[in-house]
């Protein structure tokens, strides 16, 4: 019965030892596998973990890109916007420009309007200049005709000869040549400074010619010096102007001497002056050489110039 009794017991014991191991064996195991299964989602987190770093990375990379790309295009943007800036600065410059020559363009049109209206005024002056010419010459034609001075037909001119004015080589009018000058000077002044023709007249002129013999310089002074003495005549009023004619004379009176540059050739058998061509055959006549001539100018040297002027400037 004491056997049985130790039996029983060193059965119970190892009966209980024996739960304990497999406990703990089975807490182990237990142990274990919570150890395997946290290193499985550790490995999985970890691998979800390094996962998610490279698709961050990617996305980083994707962002910087486009970063890059957002700023390159604000790179451009604001390049286009200076080429934009600068076009509508060269647009609106253009447009200034074209503003500019528009306003020269009409200031030139208005600039030749008034230049052909000028033209149109000038050419119709000059038209009654030329008309004014042959009234001026038929009214001294008139003046003069039961005269025995004649007028000439073309210029318009009286001519006195310097034999019946003055001596031999003399500047001084002689007593004679002054009762003639007092009768005709104040004719033939009178109708150039009437009001009718005194606006047309340029230059009333008093020119003294000599004939070939002696020196040039001798000639210029003496035909300036006859000249000089006929203007001095005009200018007295003893001689028949009045003061007023004599101011308006002073005016527009020229004196020249002119020398022997200008003879007068003789005629040849039908009346007409030899040609130039035939130089050396022509003979000077002295007498009608050695002369005083009157005669005028027209504005229409002024008009011609004016007028040459205007057509320049179109």
């Amino acid at each position: 019965m004491r056997n049985n009794r130790k039996k029983r017991e060193a059965f119970a014991e190892h009966s209980f030892w024996q739960s304990y191991s497999d406990m703990m064996a089975a807490l182990l195991l237990i142990f274990i596998l919570i150890i395997a299964i946290t290193l499985a989602i550790y490995k999985q987190k970890t691998n979800d973990l390094e996962q998610t770093r490279l698709d961050l990375s990617a996305a980083q990379e994707q962002l910087d890109a486009t970063r890059e790309d957002l700023e390159n295009s604000k790179a451009d943007l604001e390049l286009s916007n200076q080429e934009l800036e600068e076009s509508l600065k060269e647009l609106q410059q253009a447009y200034d420009q074209a503003a500019l020559t528009e306003e020269e363009l009409n200031k030139a049109y208005q600039e030749i309007a008034d230049a052909r209206q000028e033209l149109a005024v000038t050419r119709s002056e000059l038209q009654d200049i030329v008309g004014i010419r042959t009234d001026i010459i038929a009214a001294l034609q008139t003046t003069f005709n039961h005269s025995g001075m004649s007028v000439d037909a073309q210029t318009g001119s009286i001519t006195f000869s310097s034999d019946v004015l003055f001596r031999y080589n003399s500047a001084t009018l002689t007593s004679d040549s002054r009762e003639s000058l007092k009768e005709v000077i104040p004719m033939y002044l009178r109708v150039l400074l009437q009001d009718e023709y005194r606006e047309y007249i340029a230059e009333i002129i008093i020119e003294g010619h000599t004939d070939t013999d002696g020196g040039y310089k001798g000639n210029m002074e003496l035909s300036y010096n006859r000249a000089k003495a006929v203007a001095d005549f005009c200018l007295d009023g003893k001689n028949g102007l009045t003061e007023t004619e004599i101011e308006q004379l002073q005016q527009l009176l020229t004196v020249n001497g002119k020398s022997c540059s200008d003879p007068i050739y003789q005629k040849d058998a039908s009346g007409a002056d030899t040609m130039a061509s035939e130089a050396d055959a022509r003979e000077i006549d002295m007498a009608a050489s050695r002369r005083v001539e009157i005669k005028f100018r027209l504005k229409e040297d002024e008009m011609i110039e004016k007028i040459s002027e205007i057509l320049s400037q179109e």
